[in-house]
Order: structure tokens, then sequence, then C-alpha cells
């Protein structure tokens, strides 16, 4: 094909330049010729036939564009036709053509580059949005629109901002339909959106509306209800009619037509029956700013009678004015509009083909320069070019169908995302791609409703979804077969989907298909992986979930919540004769201990110089600091403390002695009246840290946990099928080939201790998980499920389930630990530390004290007895000395004493004196009573 597309380009310049073409002119022509190429009848090249022209007008008025020069173009209509577009492309170098507006076409841009490639002449498309045109391949291809890449970035977060999935894509089968959808999938994928179903119509040569029916019908009995059409004008609106006459422009539907729609809408009134079928549906139009210049452009254009101004039209405009001010500034630098022949075809020799009349622009890439290097402000915005050639700010009006006409409801920018808010306004802040400001106004959707369509239902092809449901051999109140069927399975898993599935309000067709050989647990791994694979549609069950699992399915919400514990087996604790040493873990009663020395030996310390009670033979001190010690664990001490350091430190110990009595009594009460259990294994730490066997459930994810993330030998690991099984090797213990625990999920484990009261849980739960039903990835279904689960636990039906199916322990009152827990050191080290510090520090302030007397009594000394290591010895002894003396036995003490003891004696002599006296003049007093009593004068 390629062979014969060259030879027909060959042959074509054969016969349209039989003799080779060359100018040389001035620097400055007087006519300077640009060509166009668009259909002329279609809706946008009626609108670019007279923006083109406009536009030229508008450069030959302006003197500051293009002086003492004409620009002159010629248009040429390709009828969307490739050959006929590369005939007039070539017929276009006879005028000496320095640039070439157009095509309109993507098809047609393909073939007209290579040309364009060949001639070295720039080539400035309007219209065509084929992403694939960007490529390297066409370097002399510069488009004057958005790429198709950004409209279908669009497409893909209004997709997402509505929560949709997946769509149904409906596009031409071409390069412009073509390249699109890729685009398309490209950017859903982005999103974690996808194109389930493709639909390609055949170009406008090979259409046939019965064969474009039979895609419709196929269409609509898909799951996909959101529908994306990109196709020409022609085609959309016969798709859109047949679809309306297929129910398909409905309630439910979701039709969003790339901007093929809103350039005929706004450049062409289109009658009532038209509008009627398309109601509803969401359109893009590429984004134009506002302006003045725009808003005069186009009051000029209404006033001359023109059909409606779409976006096209203004970047046909704008396309004229960037190759003037490319073509002004190619004359101020030098450049000469100039042809000469190309040597390689001229090599030819004396072939009849004439292959030298091809002509090559000399100077086309200095031109090409300019016009990538453009920059101004347009009717449609700001025309520069990004490294990747295509045009800055893409954004486009997302516009809804509705009535007779059509109403805007956002706008989207590649710089910021879905808005309500212009894309001029956005620019001036950084920008916010964040889920809270994505934005629409309300929709009216098919069907004249404003309920934002589900955008999906299952597919009406008669197809059931297949559903795995596990053949369980134990634990049959979560999931079993009814017996006697193959496809009916009962248990509380089974009542949870199906009563989320009465919530949903639309049917769902399903079938239950039964995983396992019924001999052993199925392995719940193997059913997830059947769901992503395809093979199941769905599964169902105490399915748990996990990290491995979410990373290939979506899971429903957890309708139980679930995680791994240790069942051991226990014995009772009793108390026995040294019961009343079990409150205090060893290590306590040693640090308890010590600590009572310790403040014993402190305390001895802040007194022994001021407290005769501390004072005496060393025997009797030894037994004072014994004796004060362990008293004041019952406050029972004898001994008062006097200095200020010693009650401070006492005050102390007895607070933290109130604590220990009162935690040891409470835990002693505890130990003596509540029954305690014990095992030796304490959780999973202590259980991963030994080497007994270790036993799991036959096809749970505790296999896989406790191999590859605790690392657990494998050899250690024994697999068991059966609560009896459990119990079994339970009592049977690691040394009788038993296991020493079991790890399993919370749900089996409270069923399986309902009935075995001999076993308990130890430790916490190390892992969190829950149950949930397992979908393919993305998918609808379970969004809906999960809904109705929470549903069914915010109304109560998920305990009523569950207490129907899962009988409460009868073991259940018994809620001791395994090990009553004792009290530890690390309980206690905060009162300990008080207590220490404050030891410590008085013991400072008591050493500074007495080493301050030393070396006040220090020099004396040692001025008589000369210095040395004796001299060292002897302030050593001195030390030693001073802490042992009493404070008051100094001469000034012994004086002190005197004086206060003759003070005493002669106060007593006084006060013996007085009463004397007293007692002199009472007789007195009595006898005087007596003789007036009498009748005798006193006289």
């Amino acid at each position: 094909m390629k062979t014969t597309c060259s030879l027909l380009l060959v042959f074509l310049f054969f016969r349209l330049f039989p003799g080779g073409h060359s100018g040389n002119g001035t620097s400055r022509p007087a006519v300077v010729n640009i060509g166009a190429l668009f259909t002329f009848e279609s809706s946008i090249g009626r609108v670019a036939n007279i923006a083109i022209g406009e536009a030229v007008k508008d450069v030959n008025a302006n003197s500051s564009i293009l002086p003492r020069t004409i620009l002159k173009v010629q248009m040429q209509n390709t009828n969307c036709s490739g050959f006929v577009g590369m005939v007039e492309a070539l017929q276009f170098m006879e005028t000496d053509t320095v640039a070439i507006i157009g095509p309109q076409s993507s098809v047609v841009a393909h073939i007209i580059s290579h040309v364009a490639n060949e001639l070295q002449v720039p080539l400035l498309s309007f219209a065509a949005t084929d992403p694939t045109l960007n490529s390297l391949q066409f370097p002399f291809f510069i488009r004057t629109t958005h790429s198709d890449t950004y409209q279908m970035a669009a497409v893909a977060e209004m997709v997402d901002f509505y929560n949709w999935k997946q769509v149904t894509a409906i596009y031409i089968d071409d390069d412009y339909g073509r390249n699109g959808l890729s685009a398309l999938g490209d950017k859903l994928a982005e999103r974690r959106c996808k194109i389930s179903y493709k639909v390609g119509i055949p170009p406008e040569s090979g259409a046939n509306s019965s064969d474009t029916m039979d895609l419709l019908v196929k269409v609509a009995m898909m799951e996909s209800r959101v529908i994306v059409l990109h196709v020409y004008p022609q085609k959309g609106f016969e798709i859109f009619s047949m679809a309306n006459y297929l129910g398909m422009m409905g309630n439910g539907y979701v039709w969003i037509a790339t901007d093929w729609l809103s350039s005929v809408l706004d450049s062409t009134p289109l009658d009532s029956d038209t509008m009627e079928k398309i109601q509803g549906v969401l359109v893009l139009r590429q984004h134009t700013a506002d302006s003045d210049r725009k808003k005069a452009f186009i009051s000029r254009w209404n006033s001359g009678g023109f059909p409606g101004l779409n976006s096209y039209g203004l970047f046909a405009y704008d396309s004229v004015w960037l190759v003037a001010q490319a073509i002004d500034k190619f004359f101020n630098q030098g450049g000469v509009i100039s042809f000469s022949n190309d040597s390689r075809l001229s090599a030819g020799g004396d072939s009849n083909l004439h292959l030298d009349a091809m002509s090559i622009f000399n100077d086309g890439k200095l031109l090409l320069k300019n016009i990538l290097q453009g920059d101004f402000v347009g009717l449609a915005g700001r025309i520069k070019f990004e490294s990747d050639r295509s045009l800055v700010l893409p954004a486009y009006d997302v516009i809804n169908v509705v009535g007779t006409g059509f109403r805007r409801v956002g706008y989207w920018s590649n710089y910021s995302g879905l808005s309500t808010v212009t894309p001029e306004t956005l620019y001036t802040s950084p920008p916010n791609r964040s889920s809270a400001d994505q934005q629409l106004y309300s929709v009216i959707w098919p069907g004249e409703t404003s309920v934002k369509p589900r955008g999906w239902v299952f597919p009406n092809n008669g197809k059931q979804l297949r559903i795995g449901v596990p053949i369980r051999v134990s634990y049959k109140e979560f999931v079993s077969p009814v017996r006697g069927t193959s496809d009916k399975f009962q248990g509380f898993c089974i009542d949870v989907f199906t009563a989320a599935l009465n919530l949903l309000q639309y049917p769902v067709p399903y079938q239950f298909v039964p995983v396992g050989d019924g001999k052993k647990n199925p392995s719940y791994t193997d059913i997830v992986n059947s769901v992503y694979t395809g093979v199941l549609d769905a599964a169902i069950g105490d399915i748990a979930i996990v990290t491995n699992r979410t990373k290939i399915v979506d899971f429903s919400q957890p309708y139980v919540a679930s995680g791994l514990v240790v069942v051991v087996p226990f014995r009772k604790l009793n108390t026995g004769a040294w019961a009343f040493l079990r409150p205090f873990s060893p290590i306590m009663w040693i640090v308890t201990g010590c600590f009572f020395l310790a403040v014993g030996i402190v305390v001895w310390i802040l007194e022994h110089r001021i407290n005769d009670e501390f004072r005496g033979p060393p025997k009797r001190q030894i037994i004072t600091v014994l004796w004060f010690s362990f008293s004041t664990l019952f406050f029972a001490h004898r001994e008062n403390t006097v200095s200020t350091l010693g009650r401070m430190v006492l005050l102390i110990w007895l607070f933290v002695v109130l604590i220990i009595n009162s935690s040891y009594t409470a835990s002693l009460t505890s130990i003596l009246t509540v029954q305690q259990l014990f095992s030796p294994i304490k959780g999973i730490e202590s259980l991963k840290e030994g080497d007994d066997p270790i036993g799991y459930q036959t096809g749970s994810f505790a296999e896989y946990y406790l191999g590859e993330e605790l690392r657990i030998p494998k050899s250690r690991l024994i697999e068991l099928g059966s609560p009896e099984e459990y119990a079994a090797a339970l009592q049977k213990g690691p040394k009788n080939g038993g296991v020493a625990a079991i790890v399993d999920e919370r749900p089996y484990v409270e069923l399986f201790l309902a009935s075995q009261c001999t076993f308990r849980i130890v430790g916490q739960e190390f892992t969190k998980s829950g149950w949930g039903f397992a979908f393919p990835r993305d998918s609808p279904l379970a969004v809906d499920i999960s809904t109705a689960i929470l549903e069914l636990s915010e109304n109560g039906d998920l305990q009523r389930i569950h207490d129907k199916w899962l009988v409460g322990s009868s073991c259940s009152s018994e809620t001791s630990e395994i090990e009553s827990d004792r009290l530890h050191l690390k309980s206690f080290v905060g009162l300990f530390l008080i207590c220490g510090v404050a030891c410590f520090v008085a013991l400072v302030i008591y050493f500074v004290q007495v080493i301050r007397k030393l070396y006040r009594t220090e020099p004396n000394e040692a001025l008589e007895s000369g210095q040395g290591s004796s001299s060292r010895s002897r302030s050593i002894h001195r030390l030693l000395s001073i802490m042992d003396e009493k404070k008051d036995t100094s001469k000034k003490g012994r004086s002190s004493k005197r004086r206060k003891l003759e003070t005493s004696l002669s106060d007593n002599s006084r006060l013996g004196e007085f009463e004397k006296n007293e007692r002199r003049e009472m007789e007195m007093e009595i006898s005087r009573r007596n003789m007036n009593g009498n009748g005798i004068s006193p006289e």
C-alpha cells in the first residue's frame, strides 16, 4: 500500500509540474500566497471559509503587519477526501504558496502532512484534533487548535466526577476516531476507569444504517449505560435518531458527545425534531476566552448575516494572523521566498517521469520556526505553543442540551479540572485539582430527570452472575450447602448477602457456583484469584479482607470484624501456701526490699548527728536501721526524725509505702477470691519465640501470615480441619503429637469456644481485618452492596442475622484472664524514682554541710602538722569523726545547757518562796472569815 501511494504521489507531481520552477524575488514581495484546505459544505468549513476571508481582510488592512505586501489566500475544497486534499495541496505550489491553513479533517491531515514535509511548507490545521499528529513524523504540521488528548481528559474527569467506572465508546473507525478513542482509554485508566465496550462505525464511504442499528442493539445489551460518542456530525445525528428509536435516550442512560456536536449547535440551528432526540446529552466545546476584541468580531459577524460562529472559526481566524506575523518576522530576518528543485529526484537521469519538476520552499524551516515562536492574544485566547507544539492552557466548556437549546454547566481546564468558574479566573490562582474543588452545575439527564443515573445495569443478554461459594466442612454455621442440593446454600454469610441484595433498587440475576470438594475447606486465596481472572463474577462467604487479596479484587464493606487470635489450653491456678507472694513479681520483691534498706540507711545518716535515737553502739545502730526500715511498712516506726531532710525523705517514702500496701492488698484479694487461670503462652510473641507446633485452619490465610509475615518455619505449622481436631490437638499438647496453640480468626474461635470451655484466648488480636464479599476491580456492584451492608448494620438486621446463626457462648461467663496480672516493677518505677531522687538530694545537702564544717577546721590543723599523705588521711579521719559526733557536744553547748539549768533552778526557788507566801496569806484569810462568823471583830 505504501509503495502504491508513493508511485501515485510521483505520478501526480509529474502531471502537475511538467517543468521545474524556482523563483527569486525581493525580500518584500508585493504579494504573498497562502493556501486553505477544508470541506466547504461542513458546519466547520462554512464558518472557516468566512473566518479565513475576514482574517485576510483584517491583516491587509493593518499597516503594522506585512507593510507594502498583500496577503492572498487560495481556498480549496477537500470534501473530506485524503486523495483530493493531496492533489490540491500540490496545486498550491504553482502559485508559490508558503503556508497552508488546514485541513480540517484529521484523515486528510495525515496524508497532506507527508507532502508538507517534502515541500517544507508549514501546514497549520485549525480543526484536525487527532492526537498522533503531534508526532515527530510530521515536523511541518502545526495544530492551531487543541488536541483530542485534552478533550478525552475532560471526558475522563467527567466520568470520574460522577463516580462511573465504565463507559461504552462509539467512534468513527478512521484515524480521527481510533486515535481519539486510544487517548480516551489512557485517560480513563489514569482514574481507574475503563472502556468496557467499543463500537467502531465505518466511515461515510462504508456506512450502512442497518449495520449501525445492529451495533446499537448490542450496546443496549451491555452493562455500561454511559456512552461516549466520538464521530462526525452526519453519522452522530443518525446514531441519536436510532438510539431514540431503541429507547436508549431515556432514563438511566448517559450520553457524552465530543465537540463535533457543539460545532453544529453553535453554527447551525436545528429543527425541533432533531433537538428532541438529543435531550439531556452532555457536550464538550472548545473554550475561548471572552475579550473586547472577540465581542467586536462577533458583533461584526452577526451583522454580516453569516451562519453561527463556532470555536473552530475563531481558531481559523487566529491561524491566519499567526501566519501573517510569522511571515512579517521572516521578512524582517532577511528571509526570501524562493523555491528549488529536489536534487534527490533530479538524479534519476533521463526518466520520462520528470521528477525534477518537484520544488521545495528553501526557507520553509525558518518560517516554521517563526510560527512556533508566535505569542499573541487572538480571538480564541492566547496563541502560544508548548514544547510539544500544543497550544497553551487547553480548556473546554461543558454544555447540556435542554429544551430548544443548551446551557453551560461548567468548564474543564487542564489547569484545574472541572469548575463552575471560568478558566481565566482560575489561572490567577495556584492550580487546585483536589476532588472537593471539582464542581459542575446540575444536569438534566436523558429522560428529563435531574437524578444522576447509576451509569450501569446488569447486561440484558441472559447471563447471570457466577458467584463462588466455598463448600465448608467445618463451621457450617457460616456457609454450607442445603442438604440435597448442589447450588443452594445457607448460613450466616448467605443471609447477609441476600439481605443486602434485597435492599438494592434493581434486580441482580445470579447463580451460586460451589467451590471445593466437600472433603476439606477450599483455599480462599484460590477463590479470590478466580474472581480476578474472570472465572467467577464474585465470591461470597467467610472471606477475610487481607492485603494481598485487596491488590487484585475489590471487597465490599466488612460485615464481620475479624482478626487472628491465639487459643491455648489452660489450667486452674490454685492459691496454695505461698499465695501471698504472688501479687508481686520476683524483681518487684527484690527492688522493694532494697528500697526499704536504702531509705533506712539514708534516714540514719541524716539523723545520726542530732538524734539520740539513732546513736549508740554499732550493734544497736544496725538494729535501729533495720527496725526503722521495715517498720515503716506498717507505719509502726518508734524513732522520731528531727532533721528537716530526714523528715522530707520519710514523708515521701511513707507515701510510696502507702501505694505499695494498697496495690498489694488489692492484688492479693483478687488472687484469693477470683478463680485464676494459667498458661505458659502469653500471646503471639511468646508463641513465635518458642519451637512448639502451631495449628491453623485449612484454607485460612493464617498459614500465609504465620509463614510469610511472622517468619515461623512451616515445619511448625500443623493443618487442622475441624473444631474436633482443634480440641484433640490442644489436649494432646506439643509433647504428645498435638499443638501448643491454635491461631485462627476470631469468629471461628468464638464459635469453637462456645462448646469447648477448657481453652481460652491469650493476648490480643494481632491482626485487624474483617470479612467481605469479593468483586472484580472497579465493580459498581461492590459499592452498592457496601452501602446495603451499612444499612443492614444501622437498622439492626445484621445483628439479628448474627444472633440467628451464631449462638452466644456457654462459656462466655468465664471471662477471667489466663493468668492473673502480677504487679510488676514497671508499674512503680515512678514512685521509686521520686523516692530515690529525694534520698539523693537529701544526702547531697547533708554532705555539703559536713564538708563545709570540715574545711572550717582543717586549715588550722594543716598549718600545725604540715602537708603530705598524712594530712589527707587526717582529713578523711576528721570527716568521719564529724559525721559520727553529736552536734551539741561542744563547750559552748555544755555552758549553754548549764545556764539553762541554773536559770531553771533559780526559777524553782523563787516559785517555792512565792508558794509559801501564798499559803500564809490564805491561812490568814480563812481565820479572818471565821472570826467574822463568830461576831468577833478583827481588831
